[in-house]
């Protein structure tokens, strides 16, 4: 609900050109958004950072026309939700060498994928997920758009955290999940490509969400202090 109303505000399409929905903002006032955002609620900032920055981001900056026209008016309203699928059991900062699979099918209409994912930020609610796989026995990662809808997906209960307890984070299953073939987001084997430039942005919205909470302790910190009287006379 609260993701839904930042959308109608704005917050999840600063970046967006208007055509789609967006604001059609600068990188100075996406940082602004996630900071305030992120004073109130580190989780929200979080979720709010995955949406905009890693599912939405990449179909911004790598999609096609019809991709862009059919994803990013629902994207930034809030009225479909997004996560980022690309950690496995298995590779973590070596992405590279996950192990999850697409193959073409028969009919050439659908690639048919097989994995799993974890630690997905957002994996609870979201609607449409970035997935990054890789074709046949192809060297390098694809990255395919998947809606929560198509067949074949699956979630593990919510994990249990020390923290952004406000966060969705779930694992995905994929067994023989049917995507259709113009959901290929950019080229075959450019999905590690583009997953490493869409993170190193990524990163830079985690900064502002940490100075966000950094900037909202010190102002409790320094009323307490302000407050809290010990001994006769304020601490």
């Amino acid at each position: 609900d609260v993701l839904k109303k930042l959308g109608e505000l704005g917050a999840l399409g600063v970046l967006v050109p208007e055509q789609y929905g967006g604001a059609g903002l600068g990188y100075y006032e996406y940082m602004t958004t996630i900071i305030e955002v992120a004073k109130v609620c580190g989780s929200i900032g979080l979720s709010v950072a995955a949406h905009n920055s890693l599912c939405t981001g990449h179909i911004l900056q790598f999609g096609n026309d019809e991709q862009k026209k059919k994803y990013l008016p629902k994207l930034t309203t809030g009225n479909w939700k997004a996560a980022y699928c690309l950690t496995e059991p298995g590779s973590g900062s070596d992405a590279n060498s996950g192990k999850t699979k697409a193959i073409l099918s028969p009919d050439g209409k659908h690639y048919v994928i097989n994995g799993q994912k974890m630690w997905i930020t957002n994996a609870g609610f979201a609607d449409v997920f970035v997935v990054f796989a890789k074709i046949d026995n192809d060297e390098n990662l694809s990255a395919f758009i998947v809606e929560r809808s198509f067949p074949g997906i699956s979630f593990n209960p919510e994990e249990h955290k020390m923290g952004i307890k406000g966060s969705s984070t779930r694992q995905i299953f994929f067994s023989d999940c049917k995507v259709p073939v113009e959901n290929l987001l950019s080229e075959r084997g450019n999905g590690f490509k583009i997953a490493v430039n869409i993170l190193n942005l990524g990163r830079i919205k985690l900064a502002g969400a940490a100075l966000g909470g950094s900037k909202r302790t010190s102002t409790f910190s320094i009323r307490y202090a302000n407050e809290r009287q010990q001994f006769g006379r304020p601490i």
